[in-house]
């Protein structure tokens, strides 16, 4: 049988919940009191890849709140609704509903990804933006159309352009593809046991692998057609958001390289931090630097 999506509820310190926003529930796990700090996670992940950040945040002042973003987790998981700007528009309802007006948004990943589009389309709800491991979307646009390195780096998001045969390599043989994926992105010491036994087990809740390829479907296919222009367009808009930006030197598949750059797109105070030996998975790699940084940026 098919582990249920109740295993995402894992005990801790935290309160789990379900938010409606946008249309939808969404599950979080919340901690602390004091200003909002949202974060966001990225592939192949759910809210539990912020578990040190809950506890470090709160213990520093803060309301942190984890989500499981449109599609993963014990969150819905609709047909539909995975292109950008409407997974902008969860976060920015996912703020509205936890009852503030804004909030410091911090993303991984496709969490990143989202960050940067709420920090352009929804500007009144980003009073801060933290973005690890993903370059701003118009740098990544630019060089996913031109041949180089990002593209062979990006070779599995290419990959997950078929329809179907993704999903089932990604659960075949109890998820064992996603302990690679976590084994070949992280840096020299990621992941350790715990790590890849938890998100092998979450990639085989029902629909959750599939809604994940949804996320690099629209990306890929979109850049060619009119709604990825019209992003790309609402894109070119500042980032009005003090921005402190985090990228892994090791990072495998979305490079430093094509993430360098970005301050020419915001509008505000940007900081560049590069981090020495680690991958694509900064929060769970060094999470007592990242939550530090996280704390340092929101209060400055």
């Amino acid at each position: 049988m098919p582990p249920d999506p109740s295993i995402v509820f894992v005990p801790g310190p935290w309160r789990h919940r379900d938010i409606g926003a946008n249309g939808q529930k969404f599950h979080v796990a919340e901690l602390g009191e004091g200003p909002l700090i949202l974060l966001l996670h990225g592939f192949p992940q759910f809210w539990w890849a912020w578990r040190d950040q809950l506890t470090g945040l709160a213990e520093a002042g803060w309301r942190a709140v984890a989500v499981d973003l449109r599609g993963y987790g014990a969150s819905d998981k609709p047909p539909r609704g995975y292109d950008a700007p409407t997974l902008s528009a969860d976060v920015a309802g996912l703020v509205r509903a936890l009852g503030e007006r804004d909030a410091v948004i911090v993303g991984h990943g496709w969490g990143a990804f989202l960050g940067w589009t709420v920090g352009a389309l929804h500007p009144a709800v980003a009073r801060k933006l933290v973005v690890l491991s993903m370059p701003h979307p118009l740098l990544l646009r630019r060089a996913l159309l031109r041949p180089g390195p990002q593209i062979r780096a990006a070779a599995h998001a290419y990959q997950f352009q078929v329809p179907w045969q993704p999903e089932r390599s990604l659960v075949a043989d109890g998820a064992q593809k996603i302990a690679r994926l976590l084994r070949e992105w992280g840096g020299p010491d990621f992941p350790y046991a715990q790590v890849v036994a938890r998100y092998r087990e979450h990639a085989q809740i029902p629909g959750v692998v599939h809604s994940a390829m949804e996320y690099y479907r629209w990306t890929m296919r979109s850049q060619l057609r009119p709604d990825g222009a019209r992003f790309a367009r609402a894109m070119a808009t500042p980032v009005l958001a003090p921005t402190l930006q985090i990228h892994g030197d090791l990072d495998p598949c979305m490079l430093a390289a094509t993430a360098r750059g970005a301050e020419s797109l915001v509008a505000a105070q940007y900081r560049w931090v590069r981090l020495d030996g680690v991958g694509h998975f900064p929060a769970e790699e060094r999470p007592t630097e990242i939550t530090r940084l996280i704390d340092e940026w929101a209060r400055r």
